[in-house]
């Protein structure tokens, strides 16, 4: 069988490719591993812990009655009994609308699936083994990877996903833990780490870092830890972990401070792996056929999204770049704009990214710390949402806004979000940014009042020294 295109791996990136392929009146087809479509994102990752994050943070509020936020504190009493059973059953019930969703869409587009696992035996050859139909070579034009990545393993311990476990493990886990111990403090594993405490888990998230959240800015990183710490998540930052031990019931996290010192054991019922994701390439045939990979393991490419092997191409966690699903969407819509002849092109300066905790935390552009670094000039405008009118009657008035704009030319250089809804919130600033515009255009936009985002616009007022309600 042959196609203009074949796709390997339908997440974010592989699906949306496909279907942008269709569109542009290519003949397509996909294989995935999997059972179902959406890839990881769909599957076990942004989709189901998004389902738990939702409900966690109901659950919460009404069962924290002294909370400045919670039901209580509205004039609403009651006293909610916890169904985990049910509550993964509602987690589940989203995946399932999700991956149908896709289903259909490839459908739609006249996208002809295959399940199994792909093997690129030759430039323009896709060997597909293990699905219904057996083993079967499909011929393309172009054939785009998009595997995806997969958690990261720390050598020496063994993930079982019941007492260690994954983020796939900690989506499922049949009871509330009483102790639960996070490895790692990305946004995975803080976002994970408070399902389970608002459930009732007591929560310590071990770092080797000095600080949580890599990558964020400083400031904002440094505040987050704060409320999480008054959220009762507990942080152990400067640790490497040493080994875990278990028998089937309860783990032994042996700790030691990375600079060296007195060794401590952690004991808890659950330990969750969160150290990253790696690319996941394996089986592909790769080396054989010649694809170059950097010293990550990601697959090289060119500004085209081309390997060095002629036909072959890749999109997403396989490559350089964050591995965010919005990222890999973006890149599927330009290798196949690229692939029909047109200009697809994807702007790496302004991919927001999102962790889902309550607060939320969103950034668009560069932080701080890395504009130092390139020696940029830059002025900084904050303002906190208790100063804001809808956040205070709404008594979310935790975190603040913090805009960075060009010393000279006051282009906008990055936007940091901390609080509620700021994953909706940074959607302005990524649209002006891609646009090119300023500090001053952000501040001259007339926002609704009374609304959360009205603290963005005083943001940049305040970069100019100016704002109205501070």
């Amino acid at each position: 069988m042959t196609y203009d295109l074949i796709v390997i791996g339908t997440g974010p990136g592989g699906y949306v490719a496909a279907i942008r392929a269709a569109q542009l009146g290519m003949k397509v087809a996909v294989v995935e591993k999997r059972a179902t479509h959406g890839g990881t994102c769909l599957n076990v990752g942004c989709i189901p812990s998004k389902a738990l994050l939702h409900a966690s943070e109901l659950y919460a509020e009404a069962a924290d009655g002294g909370a400045a936020s919670g039901f209580a504190a509205m004039g609403i009493k009651v006293k909610p009994e916890l169904d985990l059973a049910a509550m993964l059953a509602f987690k589940d019930e989203g995946v399932k609308g999700n991956v149908q969703g896709v289903e259909f869409l490839l459908k739609k587009n006249k996208i002809e699936p295959f399940h199994g696992t792909a093997k690129i035996v030759a430039p323009g050859k896709v060997e597909v083994a293990g699905g219904n139909g057996g083993a079967q070579t499909l011929e393309a034009k172009a054939i785009v990877i998009a595997t995806g990545s997969e958690v990261a393993a720390i050598p020496g311990i063994a993930i079982d996903e019941e007492t260690v476990v994954s983020s796939t493990g900690a989506l499922s886990l049949p009871k509330v833990p009483k102790r639960l111990t996070v490895i790692g403090a990305g946004y995975i594993g803080l976002e994970l780490g408070s399902v389970w405490r608002r459930l009732g888990s007591e929560v310590t998230v071990v770092e080797m870092l000095p600080r949580i959240a890599p990558g964020l800015d400083g400031e904002v990183a440094k505040q987050f830890q704060r409320i999480l710490a008054k959220q009762g998540i507990a942080f152990k930052l400067d640790t490497k972990v040493l080994g875990v031990a278990t028998d089937g019931k309860t783990c032994k996290v042996r700790l030691e401070p990375v600079k060296g010192g007195t060794q401590e054991t952690l004991e808890c019922d659950v330990v969750l792996v969160s150290v990253g994701r790696v690319p996941n390439t394996q089986g592909l045939g790769l080396a054989e056929l010649g694809v170059k990979t950097d010293n990550r393991g990601r697959i090289q490419v060119d500004q085209h999204f081309a390997t060095n092997v002629p036909g072959v191409y890749a999109i997403g966690d396989v490559i350089a770049g964050p591995m965010l699903a919005h990222k890999a969407e973006d890149e599927g819509v330009a290798v196949a704009e690229i692939l029909a002849g047109q200009a697809g092109h994807v702007n790496y300066d302004v991919i927001p990214s999102v962790i889902y905790t309550a607060p939320e935390v969103a950034s668009v552009g560069r932080c701080e710390e890395e504009l130092k670094e390139a020696g940029i000039a830059y002025k900084v405008g904050k303002f906190p949402f208790t100063a804001n009118g809808r956040a205070k009657v709404n008594r979310t008035t935790e975190g603040f806004v913090k805009v960075l704009a060009d010393e000279a030319t006051d282009r906008l250089l990055g936007v940091h979000i901390l609080g509620a809804d700021a994953g909706t919130m940074i959607a302005e600033a990524a649209v002006l940014m891609e646009f090119g515009g300023s500090a001053e255009d952000l501040a001259r936009i007339c926002h609704a009042h009374p609304t959360l985002n009205e603290a963005v616009k005083e943001a940049a007022l305040a970069a100019e020294g100016r704002a109205i309600h501070m």
